[in-house]
């Protein structure tokens, strides 16, 4: 894939430079005498008196005299009660969360100051080209893909494999994060499973927009790298497998699991039995152990060291892994030590592209704020469940399992937590929604407009290509509702059918509602009344099929029982 960096920092690790100046009794950041030349002093601010405190992240201790400094300032001296070198001061903070740093990998929750411009030099950014929806929204789910390449490029990587080789979608993982920021789904997608690509218009490095075609009935894996596809085509195969629109995307190397296990002193794991794999160069004894760097980077590629040595199984372990990434990044030993603050960071924003959605240390911040407060236990590994292709003699692919899969990809396109929440939690919840049932079922009773003084504007916000304009017609031509327009594409996407309208339009929504066949927690009513021949607004979701169609059942409430899942928060011994 073609990454359009923005430029790399110098090679330093900030963890190790800070270093106490006993003339100012300030922390300042020493480089490398290249380094140095290349970039302004920063010196860790000083609080004085009449300054106020930065807020800090809950659960993340203030920093004391004596730590190493969490963050830094740009300028020369400082100046009492002033800014430096005459100038304002400029203190930028960065809290970074393991829904981030983790979710690289999946992550947990982190917070330290860090110094800004650095870390977005470390960033590699690349033009999707229009793939997803343009970035995540604060108030609506988000769905993050995070991409782990085979791609051999790196210091240290030219041992594995074909050291030519572009790269692949070798591991995928969709993080789907709820609308209330209660809990996340993170789904891995088979390499191997056998699927449609399409077409993907793809920005090379001129400027210019090139489109590759789209294959059918091929790997999944190929729809990065292979004939100049990037991320932006496998968010577009994602979303023509499960239904479901990617906001952007995040992407690791090799390098990425060397590091940050590193980082963060490396990632307890629990083995059944003893391991010895020529192929990943993994040789453990049965029992735990904790694995960073080259060893970390074996366990998950290996194939042949547990279950029946296939490429599912190896998704079960990475997961373990994951998981136990993440647990660690929340333990107090990481909360608690700047220097595992810094080298995360470094190891994180070195490891990582990103989509221009995504490409500021900014954004990634106002992401991991969304992402901070989940606890582990409410996070959910699962894998979309598959079958041997039945077109092989020689089983080398998979297939989609439809009848697991479908009520696995409806509860997630439906914002359902496949975690069990806390029975006081679910108490207060059932109540809840009944009342909002009986409310919500209130909507479709009285008056019914006739149908030819139904204004409304029709919407396409996630249904089928084309739906807007086709349920146009059947409405206009079938059922005498003449008085409405197809607007196009919705300004963004919902989770399901909705027609809005205000309480003078009460009427008319009723009688859409029996025409379109839509269900009362379909109906939005507003609080205030619409002016005179002011249109409704109907906007189709995923859950519409087809004009006269009724709309798809609701999300189960529960997986089956044979599709794989497990939490974050527990510990899994490999075997």
């Amino acid at each position: 894939m073609d990454a359009q960096s923005r430029g790399r920092a110098e090679e330093i690790d900030p963890a190790d430079q800070w270093v106490l100046n006993p003339r100012t009794g300030n922390y300042e950041l020493r480089l490398a005498d290249s380094a140095a030349q290349a970039r302004p002093k920063v010196t860790a601010p000083r609080r004085s008196p009449s300054a106020p405190t930065a807020p800090t992240s809950p659960g993340v201790p203030k920093p004391r005299r004596g730590d190493a400094p969490p963050g830094g300032r740009r300028g020369g001296r400082s100046r009492k009660g002033g800014g430096a070198g005459g100038g304002s001061r400029r203190k930028k903070r960065l809290a970074v969360t393991g829904g981030v740093l983790a979710f690289l990998l999946v992550g947990g929750s982190l917070a330290a100051y860090l110094y800004y411009d650095h870390l977005n030099g470390n960033l590699s950014v690349t033009d999707i080209a229009g793939a997803g929806t343009g970035g995540f929204k604060k108030d609506q789910a988000i769905n993050i893909l995070v991409i782990g390449t085979d791609k051999r490029s790196g210091a240290g990587n030219e041992g594995y494999g074909d050291k030519e080789s572009v790269g692949h979608a070798d591991t995928t993982i969709l993080f789907h994060i709820a609308k209330d920021r209660s809990n996340a789904t993170a789904l891995s997608i088979p390499r191997d499973l056998i699927t449609n690509i399409p077409n993907c218009p793809t920005k090379q490095p001129d400027g210019t927009t090139k489109e590759v075609r789209g294959t059918k009935a091929t790997r999944f894996n190929t729809s990065l790298g292979q004939e100049g596809r990037d991320a932006g085509c496998t968010m577009r195969t994602v979303k023509e497998v499960t239904g479901i629109e990617v906001d952007n995307f995040m992407m690791v190397d090799f390098n990425a699991v060397k590091n940050l296990s590193t980082a963060v002193g490396g990632v307890p794991v629990c083995l059944e039995k003893a391991v010895d794999d020529k192929d990943s160069k993994l040789k453990l004894p049965a029992g735990e152990h904790r694995l960073q760097g080259e060893e970390a980077l074996a366990f998950v590629r290996t194939r042949h060291a547990f279950g029946n040595e296939s490429d599912l199984d190896r998704i079960k372990t990475q997961q373990q892994f994951l998981g136990s990434m993440m647990r660690e990044m929340k333990s107090k030993e990481t909360l608690t030590s700047p220097k595992k603050f810094f080298s995360l960071a470094e190891a994180a924003t070195k490891s990582l592209t990103v989509d221009q959605g995504l490409g500021s240390i900014n954004k990634l911040t106002d992401l991991a704020g969304e992402l901070k407060d989940i606890d582990l236990k409410n996070i959910t590994f699962t894998t979309l469940p598959v079958l041997d292709n039945p077109a092989e003699k020689v089983k080398a692919t998979v297939v989609v399992n439809q009848g697991l899969a479908d009520p696995l990809l409806q509860m997630i396109r439906g914002d359902v937590s496949l975690t069990e929440v806390e029975k006081k939690e679910q108490a207060a919840k059932e109540a809840a929604d009944a009342d909002a049932k009986a409310k919500q079922d209130a909507l479709l009773q009285g008056n019914r407009a006739v149908a030819a003084d139904v204004r409304v504007n029709v919407y396409n916000g996630g249904g089928p290509k084309g739906a807007a304009s086709t349920t146009l017609n059947w409405l206009q031509n079938s059922k005498g509702v003449t008085k409405s327009s197809n607007v196009g594409n919705a300004p963004s996407k919902v989770g399901a059918t909705q027609l809005e309208y205000a309480p003078n339009q009460a009427d008319q929504a009723r009688a859409l509602a029996d025409i379109m066949g839509l269900p009362a927690t379909a109906l939005k009513m507003g609080t205030t009344d619409a002016a005179a021949k002011t249109a409704m607004k109907l906007t189709l979701g995923p859950d519409f099929q087809q004009a006269g169609a009724p709309l798809a059942p609701a999300a189960p409430q529960q997986l089956p029982e044979d599709v794989q899942q497990a939490q974050a928060d527990k510990a899994v011994c490999a075997k």
